[in-house]
């Protein structure tokens, strides 16, 4: 088979390495690709928003199989337009798309199909929601309506806090179209976790758990980010929960898409929150999350290939799914000033000094001879070990031998589970 993966991240190389692996590829395309995706498959300069040129290259190409990374091509109809064309694609269509691009609608969905969620409203006035600051108390969460690259939630302390989120978000427009409408929530305390879970429409199926660092620096401080770091297992996830989480979320959820007429086949990532071993979802996205794939993925031992094809023939529930007895530790080394303003272009060194870790690109290209920064996440470092301590071991002893101008992340990744 010749694939093409959409995309350009972190979860797009491990993708790309983990499908590379099938004795059923014979190539794999990835567009656009980055400089350590361009190691292991043909990057094509062809932007992953860009859904007439994707179509038209995998036409070109004879592409059997499109893989789709992140969340705006999904959320745009990149899978109505391939499947019109005949095309085999993977991911949701543009209606089951709308559980990321519209929190609004992920809420109304929850609520219908008794999903247990926080308390919301939902705003397209800025002069109504200011009215409402104080709704559920203090803190309160703060969410852009559409797509913000996951960096469109507000946690306000206070009412001042409220306002310049709201300030920003519906009237400066941070997040362009995105702020147009939002959503008030109660603030759910406790302890975050996601479950990522393949999904062909008729059945539903758990990935291994893992467990993401949202927070830019240590100890859970500073601002949100797309995700600092990873571990995998979680250490939250016991029998009990795993168990609630099968009752009251993925049986309510996989319920709900037949009950709406929602045909969806792809993955769903469900972010939770856990308080008192009791689950509650937080948002819906459409597809593998970002860092969380790069610890879940180099778990599985079942060909990825196979798993696609299972979904896309509706056949998951027949489907044999092998995951290792290995913990997986992933840590992120971002552009200094991310997820704010940050430099690029700054060159990369010791790549190849890397012993027993997978280094998996994020904001690379190359430049010339050189490998250069080009994002705000940068690389993630992934390790298997025999417990969580010994994966930890190897990637942050792997880190130090990686340098550029103004690396930074966190310490912390993995030691709750300590």
């Amino acid at each position: 088979m010749k694939i093409l993966v959409v995309g350009s991240g972190g979860r797009e190389h491990t993708i790309v390495w983990k499908l590379s692996q099938s004795p059923k590829v014979s190539k794999v395309f990835c567009a656009p690709g980055n400089a350590g995706i361009a190691q292991i498959a043909d990057v094509v300069n062809i932007s992953d928003t860009d859904i007439d040129g994707l179509l038209s290259f995998a036409k070109d190409k004879g592409i059997d199989l499109t893989v789709v990374g992140p969340e705006a091509p999904l959320v745009n109809g990149i899978v109505d337009r391939f499947q019109r064309e005949g095309l085999k694609i993977f991911g949701p269509n543009k209606d089951c798309a709308r559980l990321e691009g519209s929190k609004s609608f992920a809420k109304n969905f929850m609520i219908r199909h008794n999903i247990p969620t926080a308390k919301y409203k939902e705003y397209t006035d800025v002069n109504e929601a200011i009215k409402d600051i104080g709704i559920f108390g203090f803190p309160i969460v703060i969410k852009a309506d559409g797509l913000a690259a996951g960096k469109g939630v507000v946690i306000a302390k206070n009412g001042k806090e409220a306002l310049n989120a709201l300030e920003m978000i519906m009237k400066e427009r941070k997040f362009g179209e995105a702020g147009s409408r939002v959503v008030i929530e109660e603030f759910l305390d406790g302890i975050e976790a996601s479950i990522l879970c393949f999904v062909d429409g008729k059945t539903i199926v758990p990935m291994v758990s893992a467990q993401d660092y949202k927070k830019a620096f240590d100890d859970d401080k500073g601002p949100n980010t797309g995700g600092m770091g990873t571990y995998s297992p979680s250490i939250l996830f016991d029998e009990e929960l795993k168990k609630k989480i099968e009752v009251d979320i993925l049986k309510s959820f996989i319920k709900g898409l037949r009950d709406d007429g929602l045909d969806y086949k792809g993955i769903i990532f469900i972010g939770l929150m856990i308080a008192n071993k009791s689950p509650k979802v937080l948002e819906f996205n459409v597809r593998f999350g970002d860092p969380e794939t790069q610890v879940v993925l180099t778990r599985l031992e079942t060909d990825l290939v196979e798993i696609i094809e299972s979904i896309l023939d509706g056949r998951l529930d027949k489907q044999e799914i092998k995951w290792s007895d290995k913990k997986a530790v992933c840590v992120v080394l971002a552009s200094k000033g991310y997820p704010e303003k940050y430099e690029k272009g700054k060159i990369i060194n010791g790549l190849k000094n890397i012993n027993d870790c997978l280094v998996f690109h994020a904001g690379t290209k190359f430049d010339g001879e050189n490998i250069v920064t080009n994002g705000g996440r940068v690389l993630g470092v992934v390790a298997l070990g025999n417990s969580i301590r010994e994966a930890r071991e190897i990637v942050y002893k792997n880190i130090d031998k990686i340098d550029f101008e103004g690396k930074q992340y966190r310490k912390d990744i993995g030691k709750i589970a300590l």
